[in-house]
């Protein structure tokens, strides 16, 4: 191989890797924890179980609300809902798959809410 052709791939493979590096730092909320339980709230079937919790970003930032859903057969969860400025979290059911939080209605298996792509 030529060395310039080297350089290139290189270059890609860091340019690739620092946009990933900026997605999960800034866009992914799957890799945000909970900090203090607010309440959680189970769907009419029992399948899905949803905890909100408060995390504090600080002297400098307004609190925010993470909810997670666990899957009660598989065990599996996931971050559904990330809302800034907020303190609180109000769980309807809709139905067996669907959820209401603070006014967002989210399917519990394929959507997700981070209030920073509104």
């Amino acid at each position: 191989m030529k060395s310039g052709f080297k350089i290139f791939i290189i270059s890609l493979l860091v340019i690739v890797l620092l946009f990933y590096a900026v997605y999960w730092a800034f866009f992914d909320i799957q890799h945000i924890k909970g900090q203090d339980y607010l309440r959680e709230s189970t769907s009419p079937d029992e399948k899905y179980t949803i905890t909100a919790y408060l995390n504090n970003g600080g002297a400098t930032t307004s609190y925010a609300v993470l909810c997670t859903v666990k899957n009660n057969k598989t065990g599996k969860k996931k971050n559904i809902y990330w809302q800034y400025r907020c303190e609180n979290a109000e769980i309807i059911w809709k139905s067996d798959e669907i959820v209401i939080i603070n006014g967002i209605e989210l399917s519990v298996s394929k959507d997700t809410y981070d209030y920073r792509r509104k």
